[in-house]
């Protein structure tokens, strides 16, 4: 084979993608048929991590594993004669049917969340540097699931919040050449960020958080936009635009017509997205010490 040849085919995106999908079936063990060695192959012990998950609705089930109706109806009702999930209809709505693990299947479930941490521990502990290799694998995974990424509302005492903002807090301190503290900033209180105040959301792939906002109501005619922030892995992909709608989309619900933020110097993609979203820079309207660009939008 030629050097150019060699050279083509180490930059042939299409193999390095094909050979990236190899390389996980196999590691996955799509093909066996008894994944992690408990006698049944990867589909229905996908169903059953779902459920065990807390995933009960079977349309929801299904979307969420990408199964069409008749795969579903077959690896349920094989789980069923195992005896480790029972289906019945919703008591709330006689249309909608429920999956539950039985106990057996509550310890099956369990037996294979060990082994699946086991596996996850030895692919680790063949890299030399494993945190390289997990940033890799954050990117793949968000990437492949930014569509079926969710943002819900919730609490920012939640603990998908906190995760959230403990990595937001840990990149300002060392982005911006103050440091960041966020006793000396304007944090907002937990309950101005919930309704019928204002409003906390959390982007949410496959039970990871990877970005969130706040929307922090106040008495003096606005509301603010705090802690916007994704993870490195979901960056250039529109999350941080799709949080600031849901947002916008949630300030109007609650009956808020104007909003402001502030953002620092060290943050030059925030501040672009904010300019070419339609926020107007406005004088400073606060006192915390880290801000330097104060932004307003009406709604």
């Amino acid at each position: 084979m030629s050097n150019t040849s060699s050279s083509d085919l180490l930059n042939n995106a299409v193999a390095r993608t094909r050979r990236f999908h190899r390389a996980v079936t196999t590691e996955a063990g799509v093909l066996d048929d008894s994944f992690l060695g408990r006698g049944r192959p990867l589909g229905p012990a996908r169903v059953l991590n779902a459920i065990g998950h807390g995933r009960r609705d079977v349309t929801e089930i299904r979307g969420y594993l990408g199964l069409d109706s008749g795969l579903m109806s077959r690896l349920l009702r094989g789980l069923e004669d195992e005896g480790l999930v029972t289906v019945s209809p919703d008591p709330q709505d006689a249309r909608r049917r429920l999956a539950a693990l039985t106990t057996k299947g509550a310890e099956e479930f369990a037996a294979y969340d060990a082994l699946s941490d086991d596996q996850a521990a030895r692919i680790l502990a063949r890299y030399p540097r494993p945190e390289t290799l997990l940033a890799a694998m954050d990117i793949v995974a968000t990437a492949l699931g930014i569509e079926r990424t969710e943002i819900i509302e919730t609490d920012p005492r939640d603990p998908r919040a906190v995760a959230c903002l403990s990595a937001y807090y840990e990149e300002l301190g060392q982005r911006l050449k103050t440091g960041f503290d966020v006793s000396l900033s304007a944090d907002p209180e937990a309950t101005a960020m919930m309704s019928p105040r204002g409003a906390f959301l959390v982007a949410i792939s496959d039970g990871m958080p990877i970005g969130c906002v706040g929307l922090k109501g106040t008495d003096k005619g606005y509301a603010e936009v705090k802690r916007l922030w994704t993870a490195p892995s979901a960056r250039g992909m529109g999350l941080a635009k799709r949080l600031m709608a849901v947002l916008e989309d949630r300030a109007r619900d609650l009956g808020i017509g104007l909003l402001r933020l502030d953002s620092n110097s060290a943050l030059p993609e925030a501040i672009a997205m904010y300019r070419s979203a339609g926020w107007t820079e406005i004088d400073r309207f606060n006192d915390d010490p880290y801000p330097d660009h104060f932004f307003e939008k009406a709604l």
